[in-house]
């Protein structure tokens, strides 16, 4: 496992590195996170750059995550994407959602973000990881029983990769990590 001195964007480029590398080795599928799509260009870049044959799926932000009827990854960056081969997930966050509503308007702590706080005690990544592989089994864009690749990062650019067969959020425990392939110190 490489583990960074840093959090930094700076990271994205080994990052990608070591998760394709890892990808075509076990022949799976690529699962990334973006805000805004930068991470997910970069992931598409480093794919064809390496010639990857596999599936390259990009995780965004749920709607209204940070301002209400709006989306962090513009209608346009959805299109270029998708025009370029990748699956675009946009759903419901498996490690917050609904829970989230609940603590914040009763001042409590709820089992699914005591988990989410857990695996940050790995990283921000690590959680990020585990996340957006439970949302896009749960939009089925990702096989399942398989593991994946999945790529996140804390802040802006990319930090951590997991080799992981995700479950479905309504079975998130089922969840194996089963390599983190780098991740920030």
């Amino acid at each position: 496992m490489l583990v960074f001195d840093s959090v930094s964007p700076q990271n994205t480029e080994p990052t990608l590195q070591i998760a394709f590398a890892k990808a075509m080795e076990l022949s799976t599928d690529v699962i990334v996170a973006t805000t805004t799509g930068t991470s997910a260009f970069a992931a598409l870049d480093k794919a064809i750059e390496l010639d990857f044959a596999g599936k390259i799926v990009a995780v965004s932000h749920a709607w209204g995550k940070f301002n209400p009827g709006e989306n962090s990854l513009s209608d346009a960056s959805r299109i270029t994407l998708e025009a370029a081969g990748a699956i675009v997930v946009t759903a419901g966050h498996a490690l917050s959602g609904a829970e989230r509503s609940i603590s914040g308007k009763f001042s409590g702590a709820y089992p699914v973000e005591i988990i989410a706080h857990a695996l940050r005690m790995l990283s921000a990544g690590v959680k990020v990881c585990v996340e957006i592989g439970a949302m896009t089994l749960d939009a089925g864009r990702a096989t399942y029983g398989r593991p994946v690749v999945a790529i996140a990062g804390t802040g802006r650019g990319l930090d951590t990769a997991c080799v992981l067969t995700p479950s479905y959020s309504a079975q998130l425990l089922d969840t194996r990590v089963h390599e983190i392939l780098c991740k920030p110190y």
